[in-house]
Protein backbone atom coordinates (compact mmCIF):
# COMPACT_ATOMS: atom_id res chain seq x y z
CA UNK A 1 0.00 0.00 0.00
CA UNK A 2 1.12 3.55 -0.61
CA UNK A 3 1.07 6.20 2.11
CA UNK A 4 -2.43 7.50 1.33
CA UNK A 5 -3.93 4.01 1.29
CA UNK A 6 -2.44 3.33 4.70
CA UNK A 7 -3.61 6.70 5.99
CA UNK A 8 -7.16 5.84 4.90
CA UNK A 9 -7.12 2.73 7.09
CA UNK A 10 -5.31 4.29 10.04
CA UNK A 11 -7.30 7.52 10.24
CA UNK A 12 -10.50 5.44 10.20
CA UNK A 13 -9.16 3.24 12.99
CA UNK A 14 -8.27 6.28 15.12
CA UNK A 15 -11.93 7.31 15.52
CA UNK A 16 -12.34 5.30 18.72
CA UNK A 17 -9.97 7.52 20.69
CA UNK A 18 -11.72 10.79 21.52
CA UNK A 19 -9.17 12.30 23.88
CA UNK A 20 -8.46 15.35 21.77
CA UNK A 21 -11.82 16.92 20.99
CA UNK A 22 -15.37 15.90 21.60
CA UNK A 23 -18.31 17.65 23.19
CA UNK A 24 -21.88 18.76 22.93
CA UNK A 25 -21.65 21.82 20.67
CA UNK A 26 -21.99 21.90 16.91
CA UNK A 27 -18.35 22.95 16.56
CA UNK A 28 -17.10 20.04 18.69
CA UNK A 29 -17.87 17.17 16.36
CA UNK A 30 -15.34 15.40 14.16
CA UNK A 31 -15.63 15.72 10.40
CA UNK A 32 -14.24 13.96 7.34
CA UNK A 33 -12.32 15.72 4.63
CA UNK A 34 -12.97 15.07 0.95
CA UNK A 35 -10.73 11.98 1.02
CA UNK A 36 -12.41 10.40 4.04
CA UNK A 37 -9.76 11.26 6.64
CA UNK A 38 -10.95 12.19 10.12
CA UNK A 39 -10.41 15.81 11.10
CA UNK A 40 -11.06 16.78 14.71
CA UNK A 41 -11.95 20.29 15.96
CA UNK A 42 -10.02 21.82 18.85
CA UNK A 43 -10.54 25.23 20.48
CA UNK A 44 -7.87 27.80 19.74
CA UNK A 45 -6.30 29.89 22.54
CA UNK A 46 -7.68 33.14 21.11
CA UNK A 47 -11.12 31.74 20.36
CA UNK A 48 -12.66 29.79 17.51
CA UNK A 49 -11.80 26.32 16.26
CA UNK A 50 -9.40 24.66 13.88
CA UNK A 51 -8.86 21.03 12.93
CA UNK A 52 -6.35 18.29 13.64
CA UNK A 53 -5.32 15.51 11.33
CA UNK A 54 -5.90 12.43 13.46
CA UNK A 55 -4.34 9.08 12.70
CA UNK A 56 -2.70 6.00 14.13
CA UNK A 57 0.89 5.20 13.29
CA UNK A 58 -0.11 1.52 13.20
CA UNK A 59 -3.25 -0.60 13.51
CA UNK A 60 -1.13 -3.58 14.56
CA UNK A 61 -1.39 -4.21 18.30
CA UNK A 62 0.02 -6.71 20.75
CA UNK A 63 -2.46 -5.77 23.50
CA UNK A 64 -5.66 -7.66 24.27
CA UNK A 65 -8.01 -4.79 25.32
CA UNK A 66 -11.32 -6.63 25.18
CA UNK A 67 -13.37 -3.59 24.14
CA UNK A 68 -11.06 -2.59 21.28
CA UNK A 69 -11.68 -3.58 17.64
CA UNK A 70 -7.91 -3.44 17.07
CA UNK A 71 -6.97 -5.93 19.83
CA UNK A 72 -4.40 -8.53 18.88
CA UNK A 73 -6.91 -11.32 18.09
CA UNK A 74 -9.44 -9.12 16.26
CA UNK A 75 -10.11 -9.30 12.54
CA UNK A 76 -8.91 -5.80 11.66
CA UNK A 77 -7.09 -4.33 8.69
CA UNK A 78 -3.44 -3.98 9.70
CA UNK A 79 -0.83 -1.60 8.36
CA UNK A 80 1.87 0.73 9.64
CA UNK A 81 3.14 4.14 8.60
CA UNK A 82 6.79 4.96 9.08
CA UNK A 83 7.67 8.12 11.01
CA UNK A 84 8.99 9.58 7.75
CA UNK A 85 5.73 8.88 5.90
CA UNK A 86 3.63 10.33 8.71
CA UNK A 87 5.66 13.52 9.06
CA UNK A 88 5.70 14.11 5.30
CA UNK A 89 1.97 13.60 4.75
CA UNK A 90 1.12 15.82 7.72
CA UNK A 91 3.31 18.63 6.42
CA UNK A 92 1.61 18.39 3.03
CA UNK A 93 -1.77 18.86 4.73
CA UNK A 94 -0.40 21.66 6.90
CA UNK A 95 1.17 23.55 4.00
CA UNK A 96 -2.15 23.32 2.14
CA UNK A 97 -3.79 24.88 5.24
CA UNK A 98 -6.15 21.95 5.62
CA UNK A 99 -5.14 21.35 9.26
CA UNK A 100 -3.34 23.25 11.98
CA UNK A 101 -2.06 20.32 14.04
CA UNK A 102 -1.70 16.57 14.51
CA UNK A 103 -3.19 13.97 16.87
CA UNK A 104 -0.98 10.89 16.72
CA UNK A 105 -1.57 7.55 18.41
CA UNK A 106 -0.80 3.92 17.61
CA UNK A 107 -1.50 0.32 18.35
CA UNK A 108 1.29 -1.33 20.33
CA UNK A 109 3.93 -2.51 17.85
CA UNK A 110 5.75 -5.19 19.80
CA UNK A 111 6.52 -3.30 23.00
CA UNK A 112 5.37 0.02 24.50
CA UNK A 113 8.83 1.59 24.29
CA UNK A 114 9.39 0.53 20.68
CA UNK A 115 6.06 2.11 19.79
CA UNK A 116 6.86 5.27 21.75
CA UNK A 117 10.19 5.54 19.93
CA UNK A 118 8.36 5.55 16.60
CA UNK A 119 5.81 8.10 17.83
CA UNK A 120 8.49 10.32 19.30
CA UNK A 121 10.62 10.02 16.17
CA UNK A 122 7.70 11.25 14.09
CA UNK A 123 7.43 14.38 16.20
CA UNK A 124 11.20 14.86 16.24
CA UNK A 125 11.09 14.89 12.43
CA UNK A 126 8.34 17.49 12.49
CA UNK A 127 10.13 19.67 15.00
CA UNK A 128 13.72 19.44 13.72
CA UNK A 129 13.56 18.47 10.03
CA UNK A 130 10.46 20.44 9.07
CA UNK A 131 10.73 23.13 11.78
CA UNK A 132 7.07 22.67 12.65
CA UNK A 133 6.32 24.57 15.85
CA UNK A 134 2.57 24.02 15.91
CA UNK A 135 0.18 21.80 17.81
CA UNK A 136 0.88 18.09 18.31
CA UNK A 137 -1.18 15.86 20.58
CA UNK A 138 0.72 12.66 21.29
CA UNK A 139 -0.63 9.48 22.85
CA UNK A 140 1.34 7.89 25.66
CA UNK A 141 1.39 4.12 25.22
CA UNK A 142 0.40 2.17 28.38
CA UNK A 143 3.51 0.68 29.97
CA UNK A 144 5.92 3.17 28.40
CA UNK A 145 9.10 3.85 30.36
CA UNK A 146 9.64 7.08 32.27
CA UNK A 147 12.25 8.16 29.71
CA UNK A 148 9.86 7.62 26.79
CA UNK A 149 7.08 9.56 28.55
CA UNK A 150 9.44 12.43 29.37
CA UNK A 151 10.62 12.68 25.75
CA UNK A 152 7.03 12.70 24.47
CA UNK A 153 6.19 15.56 26.83
CA UNK A 154 9.28 17.46 25.70
CA UNK A 155 8.12 17.24 22.06
CA UNK A 156 4.33 17.58 22.26
CA UNK A 157 1.82 20.36 22.91
CA UNK A 158 -0.51 17.91 24.64
CA UNK A 159 -0.34 14.29 25.74
CA UNK A 160 -2.93 11.74 26.82
CA UNK A 161 -3.12 8.27 28.28
CA UNK A 162 -6.48 6.57 28.69
CA UNK A 163 -7.41 5.39 32.19
CA UNK A 164 -10.04 3.22 30.45
CA UNK A 165 -11.80 2.14 33.67
CA UNK A 166 -12.28 3.52 37.22
CA UNK A 167 -9.75 1.43 39.10
CA UNK A 168 -7.93 -1.87 39.06
CA UNK A 169 -11.06 -3.92 39.81
CA UNK A 170 -12.70 -2.90 36.55
CA UNK A 171 -9.50 -2.60 34.54
CA UNK A 172 -8.79 -6.31 35.10
CA UNK A 173 -12.06 -7.08 33.31
CA UNK A 174 -10.77 -5.34 30.18
CA UNK A 175 -7.27 -6.79 29.80
CA UNK A 176 -5.33 -9.87 30.85
CA UNK A 177 -2.05 -8.36 29.64
CA UNK A 178 -1.88 -4.83 31.01
CA UNK A 179 -1.34 -3.98 34.66
CA UNK A 180 -3.36 -1.02 35.93
CA UNK A 181 -0.87 0.29 38.46
CA UNK A 182 2.31 -0.20 36.42
CA UNK A 183 1.04 0.47 32.89
CA UNK A 184 -1.54 3.19 33.59
CA UNK A 185 -1.19 4.78 37.03
CA UNK A 186 2.63 5.10 36.98
CA UNK A 187 2.88 6.98 33.64
CA UNK A 188 -0.22 9.06 34.44
CA UNK A 189 1.36 10.25 37.68
CA UNK A 190 4.57 11.02 35.81
CA UNK A 191 2.65 13.04 33.24
CA UNK A 192 1.10 15.00 36.09
CA UNK A 193 4.37 15.68 37.88
CA UNK A 194 6.29 16.69 34.75
CA UNK A 195 3.60 19.13 33.63
CA UNK A 196 2.95 20.60 37.09
CA UNK A 197 2.67 24.36 37.33
CA UNK A 198 6.05 26.04 37.41
CA UNK A 199 7.91 23.06 36.01
CA UNK A 200 9.71 22.97 32.66
CA UNK A 201 6.78 21.44 30.75
CA UNK A 202 3.88 23.30 32.37
CA UNK A 203 2.71 24.43 28.89
CA UNK A 204 1.89 20.81 27.95
CA UNK A 205 -1.74 19.81 28.55
CA UNK A 206 -2.74 16.34 29.77
CA UNK A 207 -6.01 14.52 29.05
CA UNK A 208 -7.47 11.07 29.58
CA UNK A 209 -10.50 8.98 28.60
CA UNK A 210 -12.86 6.39 30.08
CA UNK A 211 -14.50 3.61 28.07
CA UNK A 212 -18.01 3.84 29.51
CA UNK A 213 -19.91 0.61 30.06
CA UNK A 214 -17.26 -1.86 28.95
CA UNK A 215 -16.47 -3.08 32.47
CA UNK A 216 -19.99 -2.71 33.93
CA UNK A 217 -18.83 0.08 36.23
CA UNK A 218 -21.20 2.66 37.76
CA UNK A 219 -21.36 6.36 36.95
CA UNK A 220 -20.58 7.13 40.60
CA UNK A 221 -17.29 5.22 40.32
CA UNK A 222 -16.35 7.01 37.09
CA UNK A 223 -17.17 10.41 38.61
CA UNK A 224 -14.99 9.65 41.64
CA UNK A 225 -12.04 9.08 39.32
CA UNK A 226 -12.88 12.16 37.25
CA UNK A 227 -12.72 14.24 40.42
CA UNK A 228 -9.28 12.80 41.22
CA UNK A 229 -8.03 13.46 37.68
CA UNK A 230 -8.89 17.14 38.03
CA UNK A 231 -8.07 17.78 41.67
CA UNK A 232 -5.10 15.46 42.24
CA UNK A 233 -3.52 15.11 38.80
CA UNK A 234 -4.53 18.57 37.50
CA UNK A 235 -5.30 17.25 34.02
CA UNK A 236 -6.83 19.57 31.44
CA UNK A 237 -9.76 17.40 30.31
CA UNK A 238 -11.48 14.07 30.78
CA UNK A 239 -13.27 12.40 27.85
CA UNK A 240 -15.81 9.61 27.72
CA UNK A 241 -16.42 7.03 25.01
CA UNK A 242 -19.52 4.86 25.25
CA UNK A 243 -18.64 1.22 24.69
CA UNK A 244 -20.21 -0.04 21.48
CA UNK A 245 -21.52 -3.61 21.87
CA UNK A 246 -20.32 -5.91 19.12
CA UNK A 247 -16.83 -4.44 18.96
CA UNK A 248 -15.44 -6.37 21.91
CA UNK A 249 -15.01 -9.97 22.97
CA UNK A 250 -17.95 -12.08 24.05
CA UNK A 251 -16.70 -12.35 27.64
CA UNK A 252 -16.45 -8.60 28.24
CA UNK A 253 -18.93 -7.41 30.91
CA UNK A 254 -20.30 -4.79 28.54
CA UNK A 255 -21.51 -7.58 26.23
CA UNK A 256 -22.89 -9.79 28.99
CA UNK A 257 -24.49 -7.31 31.37
CA UNK A 258 -25.18 -4.16 29.41
CA UNK A 259 -28.96 -3.67 29.41
CA UNK A 260 -29.30 -0.15 28.03
CA UNK A 261 -31.00 0.38 24.71
CA UNK A 262 -28.69 1.46 21.84
CA UNK A 263 -29.70 5.11 22.08
CA UNK A 264 -29.12 5.10 25.85
CA UNK A 265 -25.42 4.30 25.43
CA UNK A 266 -24.81 7.79 24.08
CA UNK A 267 -27.21 9.38 26.57
CA UNK A 268 -25.16 7.93 29.41
CA UNK A 269 -21.97 9.27 27.81
CA UNK A 270 -23.68 12.65 27.41
CA UNK A 271 -24.70 12.74 31.10
CA UNK A 272 -21.08 12.15 32.11
CA UNK A 273 -19.97 15.00 29.86
CA UNK A 274 -22.57 17.21 31.53
CA UNK A 275 -21.14 16.28 34.94
CA UNK A 276 -17.69 17.15 33.61
CA UNK A 277 -19.00 20.58 32.60
CA UNK A 278 -20.52 21.04 36.06
CA UNK A 279 -17.09 20.43 37.58
CA UNK A 280 -15.13 22.64 35.20
CA UNK A 281 -17.55 25.48 34.45
CA UNK A 282 -20.21 25.58 37.18
CA UNK A 283 -18.36 25.02 40.44
CA UNK A 284 -20.06 21.74 41.39
CA UNK A 285 -18.35 19.16 43.61
CA UNK A 286 -18.64 15.39 43.15
CA UNK A 287 -20.67 14.93 46.36
CA UNK A 288 -23.37 17.25 44.98
CA UNK A 289 -24.28 14.96 42.10
CA UNK A 290 -27.34 12.75 42.53
CA UNK A 291 -27.21 9.05 41.62
CA UNK A 292 -29.81 6.30 41.82
CA UNK A 293 -29.55 3.26 44.11
CA UNK A 294 -27.20 1.55 41.66
CA UNK A 295 -24.86 4.54 41.45
CA UNK A 296 -26.07 5.59 38.00
CA UNK A 297 -26.99 9.04 36.75
CA UNK A 298 -30.64 9.41 35.68
CA UNK A 299 -30.99 9.28 31.92
CA UNK A 300 -34.23 11.26 31.70
CA UNK A 301 -32.88 14.54 33.14
CA UNK A 302 -29.55 16.32 33.06
CA UNK A 303 -27.55 16.17 36.32
CA UNK A 304 -27.93 19.88 37.01
CA UNK A 305 -31.71 19.66 36.92
CA UNK A 306 -31.61 16.53 39.08
CA UNK A 307 -29.65 18.52 41.68
CA UNK A 308 -32.12 21.41 41.46
CA UNK A 309 -35.11 19.11 41.98
CA UNK A 310 -33.37 17.57 45.00
CA UNK A 311 -32.80 21.02 46.61
CA UNK A 312 -36.11 22.93 46.56
CA UNK A 313 -34.88 25.03 49.49
CA UNK A 314 -32.40 26.76 47.14
CA UNK A 315 -35.12 28.02 44.79
CA UNK A 316 -36.53 30.21 43.39
CA UNK A 317 -33.47 32.28 42.54
CA UNK A 318 -34.00 36.03 42.10
CA UNK A 319 -32.36 36.96 38.81
CA UNK A 320 -32.03 40.59 39.87
CA UNK A 321 -30.19 39.86 43.13
CA UNK A 322 -28.44 36.47 42.95
CA UNK A 323 -24.68 36.33 42.55
CA UNK A 324 -23.03 34.49 39.66
CA UNK A 325 -22.54 31.21 41.57
CA UNK A 326 -26.23 31.16 42.52
CA UNK A 327 -27.27 31.87 38.94
CA UNK A 328 -25.18 28.95 37.70
CA UNK A 329 -27.30 26.59 39.80
CA UNK A 330 -30.43 27.42 37.78
CA UNK A 331 -31.31 24.82 35.10
CA UNK A 332 -30.98 26.41 31.68
CA UNK A 333 -28.57 29.15 32.77
CA UNK A 334 -24.94 28.65 31.75
CA UNK A 335 -21.79 30.72 32.27
CA UNK A 336 -22.48 33.10 29.37
CA UNK A 337 -26.08 33.71 30.45
CA UNK A 338 -25.01 34.25 34.07
CA UNK A 339 -22.48 36.90 33.00
CA UNK A 340 -25.09 38.55 30.78
CA UNK A 341 -27.56 38.70 33.68
CA UNK A 342 -24.99 40.31 35.99
CA UNK A 343 -24.08 42.84 33.31
CA UNK A 344 -27.60 43.76 32.17
CA UNK A 345 -29.13 44.18 35.60
CA UNK A 346 -26.64 46.99 36.25
CA UNK A 347 -28.43 48.84 33.44
CA UNK A 348 -32.05 47.91 34.11
CA UNK A 349 -34.29 45.53 36.02
CA UNK A 350 -34.74 42.14 34.38
CA UNK A 351 -38.46 41.40 34.13
CA UNK A 352 -38.58 38.21 32.02
CA UNK A 353 -36.23 35.64 30.51
CA UNK A 354 -36.44 37.04 26.94
CA UNK A 355 -34.80 40.19 28.36
CA UNK A 356 -31.61 38.13 28.57
CA UNK A 357 -32.27 36.30 25.31
CA UNK A 358 -33.34 33.02 26.98
CA UNK A 359 -36.23 31.61 24.98
CA UNK A 360 -37.94 28.42 23.88
CA UNK A 361 -36.98 25.14 25.55
CA UNK A 362 -34.25 26.74 27.63
CA UNK A 363 -36.68 29.32 29.01
CA UNK A 364 -39.19 26.57 29.78
CA UNK A 365 -36.49 24.69 31.72
CA UNK A 366 -35.44 27.75 33.74
CA UNK A 367 -38.88 29.29 34.47
CA UNK A 368 -39.88 27.07 37.45
CA UNK A 369 -36.66 27.96 39.27
CA UNK A 370 -36.51 31.78 38.98
CA UNK A 371 -38.27 34.97 40.08
CA UNK A 372 -37.63 38.58 39.13
CA UNK A 373 -38.39 40.45 42.35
Amino acid sequence: MDTLQKLDILSEASQYDLACACGTGKDDHRKRDGKGHWLYPVPLPRGGYSVLLKTLLSSCCSNDCKYCPLRTDANARRCTLTPEETAKIFMEYFCQRKVFGLFLSSGVIGTPDHTMELLNKTVRLLRYRYNFRGYVHLKIIPGASDAAVAEAISLASAVSLNLEAPGEKYFKKLSDVKDFNEDIVRPVKLMSSLTASGEKFSRVKCTTQFIVGAADESDREIISYVDAVYNRLNFERVYFSAYQPGLGTKDIPGEQNFSLKPEDHLTREHRLYQCDFLFRKYGFAKNELVFDHAGQLPLDRDPKQVWADAHPEFFPVNLNKADKDELLRVPGIGPESALKIVRLRQLHTIRELPDIDIKGKIAAKATPYVVFC
